[in-house]
């Protein structure tokens, strides 16, 4: 037995240590060896893979000239996405600056399979609308842009935007289809309107843009052919399929505003269809309350609406009113709502058997117009009241010689029929001869036929005939038969400030000094008609006719004046002074009055007048003067007294 030796702690260390060590690379050499056997056996498994497949694709080819077979599909795409951005147009520009977008991503595997785009229409503004286009924008990736469609083909029947049984891309438009490269693909294109197949209208129109991958299938003794769709390579996923929806809004035009302009609107009324639409203004109406016997309006309200381009706005018009009722023919009532036609409607006024002024209020939802003032009148007047028109009728002649004013029981102006009736009619023929109403001057305005040379009394009656007759007070009236003899001139007034406006009336009369019924006389004054004396100032009427016809100017509401009279209008001169206008009477008198004749006005001085005033003050001032030394002088006489 060998004894055991003492080994030293350095020793046990560095022997531990190696051993250590040799452990060590006793299993770095172990595990590089199986490492390595490892890859060796897998590389050997994926070359029998390898000859296995060429042996199974030999044996197919063979298989394939007997059978011609194809083999199943194999999906290559994935991570199909579709995105969209909005678009705006006008009707007047809808290219591709106004153009919305779509962008579709996906993966592949192969560089034969392609994206199909499609667009069906979802809602629309109107009746109509175009199909959507798609145009190549650009690519992230080297997948390929193509128009499938970008032309109407053949039996596509997309001219009414239907669908053909040729193929699902017809479903509306143009489509659109992308090939793929290897890995990821994005492709974005233009979406905008097209204008082919219908008008564009304002408004948002939306569409549904699908994405369908097409994945291609070999098919034996088939080259690919780029993803075309060709039956027989390119297999549609449905199932993969995505959409989304895209929006293309058309803003409307300035003049297609339906928003109504308080400045460029108008709504008038007149007493006829007619007259409301040439009228520039409201027409004073004065109608009977009752029914009329055809059930017709009574007046019309013409309403135009335009917005701020002057185009027509189609708001709805509200018009109410408390008497009577308004609306058309088919629609009335006393608060109706009415459609208006490129902004225009006509609304109608009628009676319905209430007296009394109506109020009538047209309003859109922008605008309120005036309110309209309708006046129904009672069936019969309560009051007449006849004055003079023309004081001098004469004989022969139908002359405008009475005004009446009628009023109904409310006090509201009666417009119905009235008749004149003279008490003498071997002077004045006239009985129940009609009147005319005239709704500028709010009255009844009567013509009398003179017979012979004298007076009568005429008055106005609201019947021909009958028992209860409303008879106006009588008015008095002379039928002259007298040959003009003189011409008389006068000026409204005596005096007039520098630049004044002033009348100068020309009256013709016979031989007593009487008006000569109104008429025109060819030669009333002699050649350079009448003369001034100083030149009148500017806007005056030239009066060197020597042709006049007179008038009455209060049948025709010029003025009170009942004489005939020719009536020339004048601005005094700036300068104060005498102003005088000179005549020579003409042929169409008689010989004696053949004359010179003439009338004078004065003309106030203004400087004449500015130093009246200043002495006036100088004298005024004078005697403040005075007085104020007398005051102060008896203060000075207290003041001593007081100290005193």
């Amino acid at each position: 037995m060998t004894p055991k030796k003492q080994v030293s702690p350095a020793i046990r260390i560095l022997r531990g240590e190696r051993d250590a060590s040799a452990r060590a690379t006793h299993l770095e050499a172990a595990t590089r060896k199986f490492l390595v056997t490892t890859n060796e056996r897998k590389y050997m498994s994926t070359t029998t893979n390898f000859k296995r497949i060429a042996l199974v694709a030999a044996a197919a080819l063979g298989m394939g000239v007997i059978s011609s077979v194809p083999s199943q599909a194999v999906v290559s795409i994935g991570s199909l996405t579709i995105t969209s951005s909005n678009g705006t147009a006008s009707k007047a520009k809808a290219d591709s600056t106004t153009a919305g977008s779509v962008t579709v991503k996906w993966t592949s595997i192969t560089a034969v399979d392609s994206i199909a785009l499609s667009s069906v229409l979802k809602s629309k503004p109107g009746t109509d609308a175009p199909g959507l286009i798609f145009q190549a924008k650009d690519t992230l990736t080297a997948a390929v842009e193509t128009l499938l469609n970008p032309a109407e083909p053949a039996g596509s029947n997309i001219a009414t935007g239907a669908a053909t049984t040729t193929d699902y891309q017809y479903s509306y438009r143009d489509t659109a289809t992308t090939t793929s490269a290897v890995g990821f693909n994005s492709a974005t294109f233009r979406v905008q309107l097209d204008s082919r197949t219908a008008s564009r209208t304002a408004g948002t129109y939306v569409y549904t843009v699908t994405a369908i991958p097409y994945t291609y299938v070999s098919a034996i003794g088939v080259a690919p052919t780029n993803g075309s769709g060709t039956a027989g390579n390119n297999t549609a996923d449905f199932s993969k399929a995505v959409s989304v929806d895209v929006s293309i809004t058309i803003a409307a035009s300035t003049r297609e505003s339906v928003v109504t302009s308080a400045a460029n609107s108008s709504a008038w009324i007149a007493a006829t269809s007619a007259a409301a639409t040439a009228a520039t203004g409201d027409s004073a109406i004065n109608v009977p309350a009752a029914v009329s016997a055809t059930n017709a309006a009574r007046a019309f309200i013409d309403v135009n609406l335009l917005n701020a381009a002057g185009a027509g706005a189609d708001e709805s018009v509200t018009v109410t009113t408390n008497i009577g009722q308004v609306g058309t023919s088919t629609i009335r009532g006393k608060s109706v709502v009415l459609a208006t036609a490129s902004g225009v409607i006509e609304v109608l006024v009628y009676s319905d058997g209430t007296a009394g002024t109506a109020t009538i209020t047209v309003t859109t939802p922008t605008i309120t117009f005036p309110s309209k003032k309708v006046t129904f009148y009672a069936a019969a007047p309560s009051t007449i009241v006849a004055s003079v028109l023309n004081s001098a009728p004469g004989v022969g002649s139908n002359s405008l010689a009475i005004a009446a004013v009628a009023k109904d029981s409310n006090g509201n102006a009666y417009s119905g029929d009235l008749y004149v009736s003279s008490d003498a009619l071997t002077v004045i023929s006239d009985t129940a001869a009609a009147c005319s109403y005239n709704a500028t001057n709010s009255r009844h305005e009567c013509s009398v036929t003179g017979v012979i040379a004298g007076s009568a009394n005429i008055t106005v009656r609201d019947k021909a005939s009958g028992a209860t007759i409303v008879s106006s007070n009588a008015v008095p009236l002379t039928v002259t038969t007298s040959s003009p003899a003189t011409v008389k001139l006068a000026f409204d007034k005596a005096t007039y400030a520098p630049g004044e406006k002033a009348t100068l009336l020309i009256s013709v009369l016979d031989s007593a000094g009487k008006s000569v019924k109104a008429q025109e006389f060819a030669n009333l004054f002699a050649t350079g008609g009448i003369t001034l004396s100083t030149a009148a100032g500017n806007g005056s009427e030239t009066v060197t006719a020597v042709s006049a016809t007179t008038i009455s100017l209060a049948s025709y509401a010029l003025g009170s004046l009942t004489t005939p009279v020719k009536a020339y209008t004048l601005y005094m001169p700036n300068t104060g002074g005498t102003f005088k206008a000179t005549a020579t009477g003409g042929t169409s008198l008689a010989l004696a009055g053949q004359v010179e004749v003439s009338a004078s006005a004065t003309v106030t001085d203004n400087a004449a007048a500015a130093l009246a005033a200043v002495t006036a003050l100088a004298t005024t001032v004078a005697s403040l003067r005075t007085l104020i030394t007398t005051l102060t002088n008896l203060v000075l006489k207290i003041q001593k007294k007081v100290r005193a």
